[in-house]
C-alpha cells in the first residue's frame, strides 16, 4: 500500500515537527524557607502544548502505533483514560486529522472534557472506572479503530534509554546544580510508564545507579502500593482514584515494580492540602498528582535532614490546576468527599517553620 506508507511517513514527520517546535519543559527550583542544604526541584510538565506530562506519552503512543502499522489515514483512535492522556491524544489526533474518542469515567473533570472537545475529540463516559478497558475495546472493534491502550503500551512505547525522555531531560537540566545527581526522583504512577522510564534510565546510566533512587507516590484507592508491598499483581480495588492521572484499581501491565526503590502511600486529603501550599509558594495552581508527589517529596526531605544528609530531590509538576477548578479547588467538592485538609495544612505550615514534615505515611522499600 504505497499510499498508506506515504501517509504514515507524513504523519510521523508532522509529529516530529511538533516535537521540534516544543521546547523542553522547565525545571523549577522551589526555594522553601526551611530546606537547608537540600535542593527541591519541580519538572514542570504543564508547559507542553497539550498541558501535561501525558503529552510525552501520547506522542510516543502515536509513533508506536504508526510504526507498528496499527494506525492508518482513516483509523479512529480510541483510548481509555482518566482525562489527561485523552487530552494529549486528542491533540495529536487533530494534528493527523484522525477521529478520536476518549472512554472515561463520569467523574472526569468538566474542564478536561472541554479540552478534549477543543481538540476535536469525543468523550464517551462510563459509570465506573473499571469499565473503561472493555468499553474501549468494544468501540474499537465496532468502528474498525485502534485502541491505543496506554495502560499496556506506556512502558514500551517510550525510549527509556534516552532520546530526550523525561529522565534524560531531568539529569541534563540538573547537570550544573550544586547537587547534580538527585538523592531521590519522585513520581506518581497511572500507567506506570513514567516510573518505568525513569527507573530503567537510572540503571542504564551506570554513573547514576548507585546515587539516585526512584520513589513512587501512590494515592488512596490505588492498588500499586499494596502490590509493591506484597508482590501480588492480581490485587484489585473497588473504586478509582480521586487523584486524576495516578492510582489505579488494578495493577496495570506497564507498572514495573522491580525498577522502583521505594513507595509511599499518600492520603487524598494530604494531596489536596499540598495544592494550596504549592499555590502559596509557587504562585500558581497545580493538578492533584503534583500534590501527591510533593507530600512524598517532603517526607523524603525530612528523612534526609534527620540523617544529616544534603543533596537534591526532583519531582514532577504534572499539569496545571485550571483543569480542576470544580474539584480540588472547590470547597464544596472537598466537603462532599468527606475530606479534612486542616491537619495536613497545619503540618505543611510546620514544615515551613522547622523543615520537618511530621505526619505519618505508609512506606515500603523495594527489592
Amino acid at each position: 500500500m504505497p499510499h498508506d506508507r506515504l501517509w504514515v511517513a507524513d504523519a510521523i514527520a508532522r509529529i516530529e515537527a511538533d516535537f521540534t517546535r516544543s521546547a523542553d519543559t522547565h525545571l523549577i527550583k522551589l526555594d522553601l524557607p526551611s530546606l537547608g542544604g537540600i535542593g527541591l526541584y519541580l519538572k514542570d510538565e504543564s508547559t507542553h502544548p497539550s498541558g501535561s506530562l501525558k503529552h510525552r506519552l501520547a506522542r510516543s503512543l502515536f509513533l508506536y502505533g504508526l510504526c507498528n502499522g496499527w494506525i492508518g489515514k482513516d483509523t479512529p483512535i480510541i483510548e481509555a483514560s482518566s482525562g489527561s492522556t485523552a487530552v494529549s491524544e486528542a491533540y495529536f489526533a487533530r494534528l493527523l486529522g484522525l477521529r478520536f474518542i476518549a472512554v472515561m469515567p463520569k467523574t472526569t473533570s468538566a474542564q478536561k472534557i472541554a479540552q478534549i472537545a477543543f481538540y476535536g475529540g469525543e468523550s464517551h463516559l462510563v459509570d465506573h472506572g473499571d469499565q473503561i478497558y472493555a468499553e474501549s475495546r468494544r468501540l474499537a472493534d465496532e468502528l474498525g479503530g485502534h485502541y491505543m491502550d496506554q495502560f499496556t503500551y506506556a512502558e514500551r512505547a517510550t525510549d527509556w534509554r534516552g532520546n530526550n525522555n523525561i529522565a534524560e531531560s531531568i539529569f541534563e537540566q540538573m547537570s550544573r546544580e550544586a547537587h547534580p545527581v538527585p538523592k531521590w526522583l519522585v513520581v506518581g504512577a497511572g500507567t506506570g510508564g513514567t516510573s518505568s522510564t525513569v527507573g530503567r534510565y537510572i540503571r542504564y546510566s551506570r554513573n547514576l545507579a548507585s546515587d539516585c533512587r526512584l520513589c513512587v507516590a501512590d494515592p488512596e484507592n490505588s492498588v500499586f502500593y499494596d502490590s509493591f508491598a506484597t508482590g501480588d499483581r492480581e490485587i484489585t480495588g473497588n473504586c478509582g482514584s480521586r487523584v486524576e492521572g495516578i492510582g489505579r484499581p488494578r495493577v496495570e501491565p506497564s507498572f514495573n515494580a522491580r525498577v522502583v526503590d521505594h513507595m509511599i502511600r499518600v492520603p487524598d486529603a494530604a494531596s489536596f492540602a499540598a495544592l494550596h501550599y504549592l499555590e502559596k509558594h509557587l504562585g500558581r495552581r497545580c493538578g492533584g498528582s503534583t500534590g501527591t508527589n510533593l507530600i512524598a517529596t517532603l517526607h523524603l526531605i525530612t528523612q534526609m535532614k534527620q540523617a544529616g544528609d544534603s543533596g537534591s530531590v526532583v519531582t514532577l509538576l504534572c499539569d496545571g490546576g485550571e483543569r480542576y477548578r470544580d474539584t480540588y479547588y472547590n470547597p464544596d467538592w472537598i466537603k462532599k468527599q468527606a475530606l479534612d485538609l486542616t491537619p495536613w495544612l497545619a503540618a505543611l505550615e510546620r514544615f515551613d517553620q522547622d523543615g520537618v514534615f511530621d505526619m505519618k505515611l505508609e512506606c515500603h522499600d523495594g527489592i
